[in-house]
């Protein structure tokens, strides 16, 4: 078996990552080799692979759900926004620059793109986002000739019909590769049958042949009400909905933007109410411009006890125990919308007070003396918050590292994704001095600052550092002694494959990654314009 499937969506957020997510781990559960792939990514929530190729965290944890190692070729293409309408361009897990959406979209050069051939940035530079289509179709073909299925996850909408031409991620693969296409709608916003129907309407009949059903994502009630609607929106289309997912709390992955904690509502409906200590801990995160790998606080709300919230008001700090400044594609720009805000002299105070500061990654940049920029913002000299005794200089080459070490004792491993060059030149190892070499960063009073992501997830270091943040902030904070991120995510995955077992019909789905999409399906006017 070599099969495949395109996961399309109504809308922006309609579900897509979570049903990719549950349909690997289903899979995975049956003994099948399976892999996802998203050919093109926009996030700000990146991760890195053990080969230092940077990928969006939504493919390493669909990785994950199909108990896989995660790749470069799980998503060759990744747009990092950097405000002004422009975006970091990643290809293959390597930044090759700067690219308006004007000019990634624009008119298509040649090309070749296969990812032994020309380099991904002489590709850009030689014809635009059509010129990848060839390495995102070389990619796909190496999965699926490694793989027994590769369930692939389109973007935005596959009807958006200003930028089919130049489309690499929905029909456009699609078309290319042969793969049959399950269209999913949140009908939990309303207008669920409008968009199904409307969404084919507005494809190609080459590209409808392709759209094999559809896929009802987060509804409420009692589904035999449903029912006469899916019906006849069969009647109307030709095409069956291959299942109905009720809404579940709690559901989501790892973010591709937005600011929800993910794991906050499955770990508030378990353990959060129930403190281990007597008091519980107070984290307010900084909700920073073009903020990224904001999930690195999942593992904070994981925590019995431990409440996060996103702020963006100097007031809000004032009853926070732990304030973090998360990571940001834009550090010069946080730093002064910080200022702007008054969030900068609060956080000041709160290090005169000796209470619990965190910098990561562009947080841990701008908490020190002074950055030296001509690469992320080109500002040049900017003076930090100069809390922490670091200089920073952003180098034109990323940093893209899975670092291990210790810290307080524990173990500790993250993953570095970063232009700035930290100097330090003061302070403390970032945690503790006994640790020896460890985790990266630099620590003053109660202010910590590392260019460490992910290094929370690691659970002996975690409680260790927050019951350093519980004494700090003068609280009888307890963490829970047997709390595993690991296995919260685990469950998660779990729960996504039970989803799609208990709630979609699987046999055929199994049909339809094996076989493809089936033959005579109609066309619905008035298609895609000319």
């Amino acid at each position: 078996m070599s099969g495949g499937l395109l996961i399309a969506g109504t809308t922006s957020d309609a579900g897509k990552s979570v049903v990719t997510a549950g349909i690997c781990r289903w899979l995975a559960r049956q003994g099948v080799k399976v892999a996802p792939f998203k050919a093109q990514n926009m996030s700000l929530n990146s991760f890195v692979t053990r080969e230092g190729a940077e990928i969006g965290r939504a493919q390493a944890m669909q990785a994950q759900a199909a108990r896989v190692e995660p790749t470069a070729l799980m998503n060759p293409v990744l747009l990092k926004p950097g405000g002004d309408r422009t975006s970091q361009v990643v290809l293959m897990g390597r930044p090759v620059g700067e690219m308006s959406a004007r000019g990634f979209f624009g008119t298509a050069g040649s090309g070749t793109g296969a990812p032994g051939g020309a380099s991904p940035g002489d590709r850009l530079r030689g014809g635009r986002q059509e010129a990848l289509l060839a390495t995102v179709l070389d990619c796909l073909a190496t999965l699926r000739g490694t793989y027994d299925a590769v369930i692939c996850e389109g973007a935005g909408s596959p009807a958006e019909i200003n930028l089919r031409r130049t489309d690499i991620v929905n029909m456009g693969v699609a078309r290319n590769a042969g793969l049959p296409v399950l269209v999913v709608g949140d009908i939990d916003r309303g207008g669920v049958f409008a968009s199904f129907f409307g969404t084919v309407a507005l494809l190609s009949p080459e590209d409808q042949a392709l759209v094999a059903g559809f896929l009802v994502n987060k509804f409420r009630g009692d589904v035999s009400l449903l029912e006469p609607g899916l019906d006849m929106l069969h009647g109307l289309t030709g095409r069956r909905t291959y299942g109905v997912l009720p809404f579940r709390h709690g559901l989501g992955i790892d973010e591709e933007d937005g600011l929800r904690v993910s794991l906050r509502g499955a770990v508030r409906e378990s353990a959060v109410s129930s403190p281990v200590g007597e008091d519980v801990l107070r984290v307010a995160v900084c909700a920073i411009p073009l903020m990224s790998n904001f999930t690195d606080v999942d593992a904070l709300a994981a925590e019995p006890g431990v409440v996060v919230r996103f702020v963006d008001r100097a007031e809000e700090l004032a009853d926070a125990d732990l304030v973090v400044v998360p990571g940001t594609r834009g550090t010069v720009k946080a730093l002064r919308w910080l200022r702007e805000r008054g969030l900068a002299d609060a956080i000041a105070r709160r290090a005169a007070e000796g209470r619990p500061v965190l910098g990561v990654c562009g947080g841990y940049q701008l908490l020190g003396e002074h950055i030296e920029d001509e690469v992320e913002s080109r500002a040049g000299h900017v003076d930090g918050l100069g809390l922490l005794p670091v200089r920073v200089r952003f180098a034109r080459e990323k940093t893209l590292a899975r670092p291990v070490g210790r810290a307080l004792g524990e173990h500790v491993e993250g993953y570095e994704i970063h232009h700035g060059v930290a100097e330090v030149t003061g302070g403390r190892t970032f945690m503790s001095d006994a640790d020896g070499a460890g985790l990266d960063g630099c620590r003053v009073g109660a202010v910590w600052g590392t260019h460490w992501h992910g290094s929370l997830e690691s659970d002996g270091f975690r409680r260790a550092f927050l019951r350093e943040v519980a004494a700090a902030a003068g609280r009888r904070f307890v963490p829970a002694p047997d709390t595993s991120f690991a296995a919260l995510r685990e469950e998660q995955l779990d729960r996504l494959g039970d989803l799609i077992e208990e709630h979609a019909d699987t046999d055929a789905l199994w049909r339809l990654i094996e076989s493809g999409a089936p033959q005579g399906l109609p066309f619905i006017p008035p298609g895609a314009p000319a």
